[in-house]
C-alpha cells in the first residue's frame, strides 16, 4: 500500500507546473491536497473581498482538477499549526509538502507547522515555487542582498531559468476509511466568499483558476506582448498581461510564464517587438526583486526602508484621505484611477504610481495609509509588490533615484492624451474639452454644474512644501 503525502496549497492554486506538488507525486503515487482557511489572514483589516472571491474560484477549479487526477482537495478552516498536523496524523501521512513564501507571517506560520509535524513524527518538506530564483540564489558581493533593482536584474537575468515541471496525474485517492478520518479531523466543504464574510458582487477582472490564467497568458504572448513597451503605460488600452491576480495566487506557474515569454521572444519579428518582450521580462524580475527584498528585509512590511522617512512629519488629514479614497480630489486622472479600483478591484499600474505620488507628495499623507487601502480593494493585492510599489512612489524605499514626484496633469497628458481613460471612469466629465480634462483646469462654475469637486490642494504649492519637509528630515537624520 502506497504511503500518503499531504500537499498543503497556499499561493500555488494549480496542479500544473507546481514544484512541491510534482515532487510529492515523484515520491509517492498517493497524494492528497489540502487548503487551510487561516483565520489570522482572513480577519486582517486589509483583506479584499475581490481577492477572496477570486481565491475561492481558484479553489473550486483546483478541487475539480484534483478529482480529474484521481484524488481530492481537502478543505480546512483552522489555525494551520493545529489543523495541518492534526489532518496529517489522522491520515497517517508520511509527510506534508508545501511551497515556501517570503512574507514574514508566512515564514513564522510555516515554522510553527513544521515544528508541530515534527512532534508527531511526520516529515515536512518545503520548496521554492513562486520565484524563478529563490532569495538564496541572487546576491551582490559578499553575499549581501540587493537593494537596487538594476544590478539585481543583471544578475537575475544572467542565470539560466528553470523549466516547467510535470502536472499532477494518475494519483491514488483516499479510501473511504481515510476520508472518514479526514472529515473527523475537520475537513469540510469549500465555503463561499460570503460564508467567510466577504461580499463582492461585481464581475472579476480575471476569471479564476488555472485554465483561465493559462488562456490569458497564451492570448497576451501571442499579440499584446509585442507592443507592451509602449502600450503598458496607457491606461485606456488593454496593453498589460492581466495576470497579476493569477501570479499572486499561483493560478499559473512562474516557470510556465517565463517559458511563454521566451517563446514570444523567439518569435519576435523585429527589434521593437523584442524590446517589448524584454520589457515584460524585466517586470517579472521587478516582481522577484520585491519578493527578495521582503525576504531579506522583513522590516519593510512594518515601515520605511530609508532613514529620512522613519519619522517623517506626515500631515495625515482624514478629510483629504477620504476624498482620495472616494475619487473626489478634483484631479481627474487621480479620481478616475481610484474609481476604477473601487469598482473593479484592479487599477492600471501607471495609475497606481500616479495616485500613490499624489497621496504622499500632494496630500502629504503617510504611504502606509494608501498601502492598506490598496490591499483592502485589490484583487491582486500582494504584500511584497504592493509594499515595494508604495515605498517606491513615496520615496521611502529601495530606489537609486529616491525623490520622484508625479505631476497629475503631465501624467494625464502623456499617458491618456485623448482623455479616454478619464472619461470612462468619470462619466460626469465626458463632455469636458480634452485640454481642460487633462490639465484639470476646469472652470469652477462648470465643476459645480457637473457635480465634480474643486481641487483639494494646489499641486505646485504642495510639491514645494513636500520638498522642504524632505530636506529637513535629511538634515536632521543625516
Amino acid at each position: 500500500m502506497s504511503e500518503l503525502i499531504l500537499f498543503w496549497h497556499r499561493r500555488d492554486l494549480r496542479i500544473v507546473d507546481n514544484v512541491g506538488l510534482a515532487e510529492a507525486r515523484r515520491v509517492s503515487p498517493k497524494v492528497v491536497g489540502v487548503f487551510c482557511f487561516d483565520s489570522n489572514l482572513l480577519k486582517q483589516e486589509d483583506t479584499a473581498p475581490a481577492r477572496v472571491t477570486y481565491m475561492i474560484g481558484c479553489l473550486q477549479e483546483l478541487a475539480l482538477r484534483y478529482a480529474q487526477a484521481g484524488t481530492r482537495l481537502l478543505i480546512l478552516k483552522d489555525e494551520p499549526s493545529r489543523g495541518i498536523p492534526a489532518l496529517a496524523a489522522a491520515l497517517n501521512a508520511k509527510a506534508v509538502y508545501w511551497n515556501l513564501d517570503v512574507e514574514p507571517y508566512s515564514r513564522k506560520r510555516d515554522s510553527l507547522v513544521s515544528d508541530a509535524l515534527k512532534q508527531k513524527g511526520i516529515a515536512a518538506r518545503q520548496f521554492w515555487d513562486q520565484l524563478l530564483h529563490s532569495p538564496e540564489e541572487i546576491y551582490a558581493g559578499s553575499k549581501q542582498p540587493y537593494t537596487v533593482y538594476t544590478p539585481f536584474w543583471k544578475n537575475w537575468n544572467s542565470k539560466p531559468k528553470p523549466q516547467p515541471v510535470e502536472a499532477l496525474q494518475s494519483v491514488e485517492g483516499l479510501t473511504e476509511k481515510e476520508l472518514e478520518a479526514a472529515l473527523a479531523a475537520g475537513a469540510g466543504d469549500l465555503p463561499t466568499a460570503k460564508d467567510l464574510g466577504f461580499a463582492w458582487d461585481n464581475p472579476l477582472v480575471l476569471q479564476p483558476g488555472e485554465t483561465a490564467a493559462l488562456k490569458k497568458l497564451q492570448e497576451f504572448c501571442s499579440s499584446a506582448i509585442y507592443e507592451y513597451k509602449q502600450e503598458r503605460n496607457l491606461p485606456a488600452k488593454d496593453g498589460t498581461s492581466g495576470l497579476s491576480a493569477a501570479l499572486k495566487f499561483g493560478a499559473v506557474g512562474i516557470r510556465t510564464v517565463w517559458a511563454a515569454s521566451v517563446n514570444a521572444l523567439e518569435k519576435s519579428g523585429n527589434e521593437e517587438a523584442r524590446a517589448s518582450v524584454q520589457t515584460w521580462q524585466q517586470e517579472l524580475a521587478w516582481r522577484e526583486f520585491y519578493q527578495h527584498a521582503m525576504y531579506h528585509f522583513p522590516e519593510l512590511a512594518a515601515g520605511a526602508y530609508r532613514q529620512p522617512f522613519k519619522n517623517f512629519p506626515w500631515q495625515n488629514r482624514e478629510d483629504y484621505f477620504q476624498a482620495w479614497c472616494e475619487g473626489k480630489t478634483g484631479y481627474p486622472i487621480v479620481d478616475a484611477a481610484m474609481r476604477q479600483m473601487n469598482q473593479t478591484g484592479w487599477m492600471h499600474n501607471r495609475c497606481r504610481m500616479i495616485v500613490a505620488s499624489f497621496l504622499t507628495k500632494d496630500l502629504i499623507i503617510n504611504w502606509q495609509w494608501g498601502e492598506k487601502y490598496f490591499m483592502q480593494k485589490l484583487i491582486d493585492g500582494d504584500l511584497s509588490a504592493n509594499n515595494g510599489g508604495w515605498q517606491w512612489s513615496a520615496s521611502s524605499g529601495m530606489d537609486a533615484k529616491p525623490l520622484r514626484i508625479f505631476n497629475p496633469a503631465t501624467q494625464a497628458e502623456k499617458f491618456d492624451p485623448k482623455g479616454e481613460y478619464i472619461r470612462r471612469w468619470l462619466p460626469e466629465l465626458a463632455g469636458v474639452e480634452t485640454k481642460a480634462l487633462l490639465s484639470g483646469k476646469i472652470l469652477p462654475l462648470e465643476r459645480q454644474r457637473l457635480g465634480y469637486p474643486a481641487p483639494i490642494v494646489e499641486h505646485n504649492q504642495q510639491q514645494r512644501y513636500f520638498k522642504e519637509l524632505y530636506q529637513q528630515q535629511k538634515f536632521f537624520e543625516s
